[in-house]
C-alpha cells in the first residue's frame, strides 16, 4: 500500500503571536488560549490532550486523555492506577502533554513532572461523575486483555444490580494525576510555514521565554 499525502496543504493565517501578547506565567497564556478556543465554538472536546509516556519496553507511547482542570500548578486528568499509562508513570515520572486546536491553528506542547493527585481531590471529582461513568471505572481493569465485549457488559450489569439504590464509591485503584510543567511551548500557525513559536522554560521560580524558529 502506498498513498501520497502531499496534496494535503493548508496555509495558516487565522492569527499571530507576538512578544507583546506574552504573559509572565505560561499558565495565564494557556488559560487565555483555552478560553478563546472554547469561545470560537467549532471544536468539540477542546480539553482533549495527548499524554506521552516512556514505556517499560523503551518505546514512547501517546494516547488521548481529557484535561479536567488546570491552575497555576499544572494540568489534571483522571485514570485507572493499574493501567498501562499508570505503570509507565510509576517507572518514569517525566511526561509530555500536547494540545492541537485546529479551529484556531494552535498547538501547545508541555514537558512536566507527573504525580498522583491527593485522594480528597480524586474523590471530589469522582463523585461529580455520571452514574454510568462511576460504574465503568469499577467494571474495567484498564489495559488488561479480555476475551470479549460481553465480559465488560456482564460485569457492568452485575455492578448495576449490586449498586442499585446505593452510593457508588470511588475505586481505590482510580484517581487523578497532576502534570507540573517545566517547559511550555505555544505554537501559532502563520503563512508560508513561518509559524510563531515561544517556549517558556522553568528557571527556579521564574520562566525564561525564547522565540523559536519554525
Amino acid at each position: 500500500m502506498n498513498r501520497d499525502l502531499s496534496e494535503y496543504r493548508k496555509n495558516y493565517k487565522l492569527d499571530f503571536l507576538e512578544e507583546k501578547d506574552l504573559t509572565a506565567s505560561p499558565m495565564d497564556l494557556f488559560s487565555k488560549w483555552f478560553k478563546e478556543v472554547e469561545n470560537e465554538g467549532s471544536l468539540e472536546e477542546a480539553n482533549a490532550m495527548t499524554l506521552s509516556t516512556l514505556e517499560e519496553d523503551g518505546f514512547t507511547r501517546g494516547r488521548i486523555v481529557l484535561l479536567k482542570s488546570y491552575d497555576k500548578d499544572g494540568f489534571v486528568f483522571y485514570t485507572n492506577y493499574t493501567s498501562q499509562k499508570a505503570k509507565a508513570i510509576e517507572k518514569h515520572n517525566k511526561v509530555g502533554i500536547s494540545f492541537f486546536w485546529p479551529n484556531l491553528e494552535r498547538q501547545v506542547t508541555i514537558k512536566g513532572i507527573i504525580e498522583k493527585l491527593d485522594e480528597a481531590k480524586s474523590e471530589l471529582y469522582f463523585n461529580s461523575r455520571p452514574e454510568g461513568s462511576k460504574l465503568g471505572a469499577w467494571a474495567s481493569n484498564q489495559s488488561s486483555v479480555i476475551e470479549s465485549r460481553e465480559v465488560l457488559e456482564n460485569k457492568l450489569a452485575a455492578l448495576e444490580e449490586e449498586y442499585k439504590n446505593k452510593e457508588i464509591t470511588k475505586p481505590p485503584f482510580w484517581g487523578g494525576y497532576i502534570v507540573r510543567p517545566v517547559e511550555i511551548e505555544f505554537w501559532q500557525g502563520r503563512p508560508n510555514r513561518l509559524h510563531d513559536r515561544f517556549r517558556y522554560a522553568k528557571k527556579g521560580n521564574d520562566w525564561k521565554v525564547d522565540r523559536l524558529a519554525p
